[in-house]
């Protein structure tokens, strides 16, 4: 289970030996999360065969695994609710609503966060005073469930030699994000304390002056409130173009329209600077991954992108590019699309647990 601010997105496996996708909510069929949404799924076929459920929880903390789903991890999760107001509350609620509804069945919390617990000190700590570092006050990093299964692939497909490669990976959708990977472990990602920093996004600013902040709170009159919607829902690509959050649309009329032609400008200069330092921090580059809806269907960005990342090894063979194959790439750098599963990941995650009792 996977919940929005207003909708659910699911997904229901059978794990045996071979991983059987039974059901599958895509973008456009999100359940509206209500009282009777456990009703609604139970009547879909194969949720009476149910054996586990996992839910899928942004902002961990310092947690490095899946948990089982307690009192004590509920209490812990409303009292973090300030850190990721985006976020918890709704995660919370379908929580202890499958609580209720499954009382018998074991019932997870999977991290987003979980998969940077790697990342140095370095690239965790923010530049500010050494007491909010102890409060939690850090670069945590998201889309964990996304990298963990594009690195499980990648693995796969590099007949797992993935373990002495240099990966960065672009998890690029509505929410977008990168990630530095070495030894098969995150060292890096843009997304930071929470999942509004790194690039600019659909309607989120990615990383800000945080001199901005405080200007718009005293010149605007912003209270907290209202300057956290700004930032994650009226910024980004719909902020710059003023028309849409769907990168998509903005291709269409760029040619027409210069505040579109703009937006789409900054989204990808702001990724191509990101894969540059991301390179410098792994000392080299071996491989680039695209993923996410963006990532995995749009051309046109993806080598706008990395126009100018020749000096990295990467160039692009355009007809396989066009054609969103799996390897786009003719330089010594490898760059592959590989489409994401964030929702099998998990289902994998707990299967592992449960077959080790966790």
């Amino acid at each position: 289970m996977n919940a929005g601010s207003s909708s659910v997105k699911f997904a229901l496996y059978r794990m045996n030996n071979e991983e059987e996708t039974l059901l599958f909510s895509g973008s456009g069929e999100d359940v509206p999360a209500n009282e009777d949404l456990t009703d609604r799924l139970m009547k879909r076929p194969g949720f009476d065969q149910l054996t586990a459920i996992v839910h899928r929880v942004v902002h961990g903390m310092a947690h490095t695994h899946p948990e089982v789903i307690t009192p004590a991890l509920i209490k812990e999760l409303k009292s973090l609710v300030s850190y990721d107001p985006e976020h918890l509350p709704a995660e919370i609620k379908l929580i202890e609503m499958f609580l209720k509804t499954f009382p018998e069945l074991p019932q997870f919390a999977c991290f987003d966060t979980a998969f940077h617990q790697t990342m140095p000190l370095v690239a965790q700590t923010l530049a500010i005073p050494r007491k909010y570092l102890q409060q939690g006050i850090r670069r945590y990093g998201f889309h964990g469930m996304s990298y963990q299964y594009l690195i499980q692939q990648l693995g796969q497909v590099n007949n797992d030699n993935v373990s002495n490669s240099r990966v960065i990976i672009a998890h690029l959708g509505s929410g977008a994000s990168l990630a530095a990977i070495k030894d098969g472990q995150s060292i890096d990602t843009s997304m930071g304390f929470t999942p509004g920093a790194g690039v600019p996004m659909s309607t989120r600013s990615g990383d800000l002056d945080p001199g901005i902040s405080a200007y718009l709170i005293q010149q605007e009159r912003l209270n907290p409130t209202q300057f956290n919607h700004l930032v994650n829902h009226e910024s980004g690509l719909l902020g710059v173009s003023e028309t849409s959050s769907d990168i998509r649309k903005l291709l269409r009329i760029k040619d027409k329209d210069n505040r579109a032609a703009e937006a789409v400008d900054l989204f990808c200069y702001q990724i191509s600077k990101y894969i540059g330092s991301y390179a410098a921090a792994l000392g080299g580059l071996d491989t680039l991954v695209f993923s996410g809806g963006i990532g995995e269907h749009l051309p046109e960005v993806r080598e706008q992108i990395c126009r100018n990342l020749g000096f990295l090894g990467i160039e692009l063979n355009s007809k396989e590019n066009l054609e969103n194959a799996n390897i786009i790439s003719t330089g010594k750098t490898c760059v592959r699309i590989i489409p994401t599963n964030e929702a099998l990941m998990m289902a994998r995650l707990i299967t592992r647990d449960l077959t080790h009792e966790i």
